[in-house]
């Protein structure tokens, strides 16, 4: 059993104590003091010398478990796991933007490969120059290739590919090859896919909400036209398909402008966040009731919506940062449409 096992618990920190468990761990293995294969204290040891619940133990354990940090085994105890470092897996994450969103998938995927895998991330900001310059540096140095691919054109629009871009796609071997958010490009052969069908995900999510938007007058979609990462405009196809096969009136405007005239009974969808944060500005100022007098869906869920209560219409971030990890873990080659969900709250 270990003897160089270091827990760190400082009664006066916000960090809850089976986090703080968790990373005194990981830090005894990143430094040294922890060997692969060393046997760790059993929970109701680290509980009595810590002077910590055994609740609190056992949840640091459980993560860790999650995490292939450590394993159990029976009638033994706890041992860090051990792994063959020529077993690990490298992996090239190429992303488009660093927002919320492409954070938290990555940040799911980190966790869900855990120890099994060294995940190194770039960012191309929807350029199609820095995207195809990642690749040919880092062609043939890792073992998968996780791609998102989103681009912008000369004249600001989405787009999800080039024939340059297609081109350098696919000089990446297919088993080594996962895209991720967009739907697949025109690329040849057997390879992994987890995307977004944006038209179709917004009209179904959209439709489960009927009920409530349908108390609404008018239902306004916020699309930024322009921008330096556009969204696919495959959101304004669905959205518009959704509002003509329900007979509903709507309008289509760039962004939240400064003093908008908003109507009693106006209904707004919004992307962006300052979008989301200039509307909710302007209903306070004008002393209207959101949810009642105006209502709000946002896309894409993040903790602060869900803090003040706003509904959403959203991809799962997690099942797509987890199904991603799975699929290079177990060497699926596989094409799936990822959870997309109506999550109502008080702003609906």
């Amino acid at each position: 059993m270990s003897d160089t096992l270091e827990i760190n618990i400082n009664e006066n920190s916000r960090v809850p104590k089976y986090k703080q468990i968790v990373d005194s761990i990981l830090n005894g293995i990143d430094g040294g003091q922890i060997k692969i294969g060393e046997k760790i204290p059993s929970i109701n040891e680290l509980s009595e010398s810590c002077f910590l619940s055994r609740d609190t133990v056992e949840k640091a354990y459980k993560e860790l478990r999650k995490r292939q940090i450590i394993e159990s085994v029976k009638g033994k105890g706890y041992y860090i796991s051990r792994i063959n470092k020529n077993d690990i897996i490298n992996i090239f994450f190429l992303i488009n933007k660093p927002s919320t969103y492409k954070m938290m998938i990555y940040n799911y995927f980190v966790n869900a490969i855990g120890t099994k895998g060294n995940v190194e991330m770039y960012i191309y900001h929807c350029d199609e120059t820095l995207f195809i310059n990642s690749l040919k540096k880092n062609l043939g140095g890792f073992d998968y290739y996780v791609v998102m691919p989103h681009f912008r054109d000369e004249q600001y629009k989405h787009t999800s590919s080039t024939q340059e871009v297609l081109d350098m796609i696919e000089q990446i071997p297919k088993n080594k090859l996962l895209l991720l958010d967009n739907t697949k490009p025109n690329i040849s052969g057997e390879y992994g896919s987890i995307y977004q069908d944006f038209e179709h995900d917004i009209y179904n999510a959209l439709k489960e909400g009927l009920d409530k938007i349908k108390k609404y007058e008018k239902i306004i979609l916020v699309y930024p036209d322009k921008s330096i990462h556009p969204y696919p405009f495959r959101i304004v196809r669905g959205f518009e398909q959704f509002c003509r096969d329900f007979k509903l009136d709507y309008e289509i405007l760039d962004e939240i402008y400064p003093d908008m005239e908003l109507q009693d009974k106006d209904i707004f969808i919004t992307i962006r966040e300052r979008d989301l944060v200039n509307l909710v500005k302007q209903i306070r100022q004008k002393n209207l009731k959101l949810g009642e007098d105006i209502g709000i869906i946002s896309y894409n869920e993040t903790p602060l919506k869900e803090l003040l209560g706003i509904t959403v219409i959203t991809t799962d971030f997690k099942a797509m940062g987890e199904s991603a990890a799975y699929m290079i873990l177990k060497n699926k080659k596989e094409q799936v449409n990822n959870v997309f969900k109506f999550i109502q709250r008080e702003s609906l």
